[in-house]
């Protein structure tokens, strides 16, 4: 049974609160406030208000800890859903109806409302960062999104249970974003309505300077994870039969590249998915792709040689070759833990996996081109 809550999280918002909380009332009778360690002029207002329930944080802690507090207490209180709310008003309660909507028919999916960008009086600095989180979110999980950062959102209490966040304040909304993904959960955009008050009457607590810096983080730490665990999970995943054929089909059989592009975008993938950049070989190996205008799927999925069963035949593989170049016996232990033996090892690795991803990059192209042009029925 659907059952819906609207929480609106506020820190120093006794102009807009009070409005807010009476402009959803029409649409969701129950709300759940939070104040996040208001000044007292905030605190009052937020104390005042009826037919609520307020959570109270002495001290400001951040919108993420916020919104997590109330999603974990209206999980407890039995609702299904929450519906979140900006206490600023530049959201339109009467959109809670058309997110209330979409969820009930898709109970299972995270709805993010889409703002229209480039609406009147939204500042600039806006449209750019949603267009950053909106890029950095299909890095770290393949998906698409017009709006990233919205705040006014239907969340699957339920489907969230468990989940684990380190980060706080504004960075919070986008690694739930991620997680929810990683967990199997749909993250899906539907539009609403926003308002931007002219300049000199907008509040608003976001540090440019720090913000930005936690949020660079974040997105750090969460493509990392991506290019480690999830981009070669969902690899694997995709790994059935009829994926296969149809891969086959589009991008190789039936595809209309030339031989010799396919060869190269499966070289250059190998050599890639070799090379000593661990944890951004997919990354990498789709950018130069991009730059030498090769096939970049085939790159990418050439670039997963590098999965957990192949690592130690390629770390073997570059200390040998390291060993040979260099002259001298492999070292993938070091004698000892002095500064020079470890660099001596790390030099032997860095400069073998270099010359084996050379090898296996121009093996790998070779090996290509002569399949095709054996086997391919024409090359178009």
């Amino acid at each position: 049974m659907f059952n819906l809550v609207t929480i609106i999280p506020t820190y120093n918002n006794p102009l807009t609160l009070k409005d807010v909380v009476e402009g959803v009332k029409p649409f969701c009778r129950d709300i759940i406030v939070v104040d996040d360690g208001s000044d007292p002029e905030g605190a009052d207002i937020a104390g005042n208000l009826e037919g609520v329930l307020l959570i109270r944080h002495n001290k400001n802690i951040g919108k993420g800890p916020a919104l997590g507090s109330a999603l974990i207490r209206a999980k407890e209180l039995g609702f299904t859903h929450a519906v979140t709310i900006d206490a600023d008003g530049q959201h339109y309660p009467e959109d809670i109806k058309n997110l209330a909507g979409v969820s009930e028919n898709e109970p299972n999916v995270l709805w993010v409302g889409a703002r229209e960008m480039g609406c009147e009086n939204m500042p600039e600095r806006n449209t750019f960062a949603n267009k950053f989180s909106n890029f950095w979110f299909w890095a770290e999980t393949g998906i698409r999104l017009s709006d990233t950062q919205s705040g006014f959102r239907v969340y699957p209490l339920e489907r969230l249970a468990g989940i684990r966040m380190f980060s706080g304040r504004y960075e919070w909304e986008l690694e739930i974003l991620v997680r929810a993904v990683w967990m199997g959960i749909p993250v899906k955009n539907t539009p609403v309505k926003v308002y931007y008050p002219p300049e000199e009457e907008r509040v608003s607590h976001f540090k440019p300077f720090l913000d930005f810096t936690r949020i660079s983080i974040l997105n750090s730490i969460l493509v990392l994870i991506a290019l480690i665990w999830w981009w070669p999970y969902k690899f694997f995943k995709w790994f059935t039969k009829e994926n296969i054929k149809s891969f086959i089909k589009d991008h190789i059989t039936e595809s209309s590249d030339s031989n010799f592009k396919i060869a190269g975008s499966v070289g250059l993938g190998l050599f890639f998915g070799v090379s000593p950049l661990w944890g951004y070989q997919m990354i990498t190996a789709v950018a130069t792709a991009h730059l030498l205008k090769l096939n970049k799927v085939l790159t990418l999925v050439s670039s997963n040689i590098s999965i957990p069963p192949m690592i130690p035949f390629i770390l073997y593989g570059s200390f040998y070759a390291g060993s040979l170049l260099l002259g001298e016996s492999m070292k993938v232990i070091p004698s000892d833990l002095t500064f020079d033996a470890i660099s001596g090892s790390l030099t032997q690795y860095l400069a073998g996996s270099i010359i084996l991803a050379i090898c296996v990059g121009f093996v790998g192209m070779v090996v290509t081109y002569t399949i095709l042009k054996i086997f391919r029925r024409s090359e178009k």
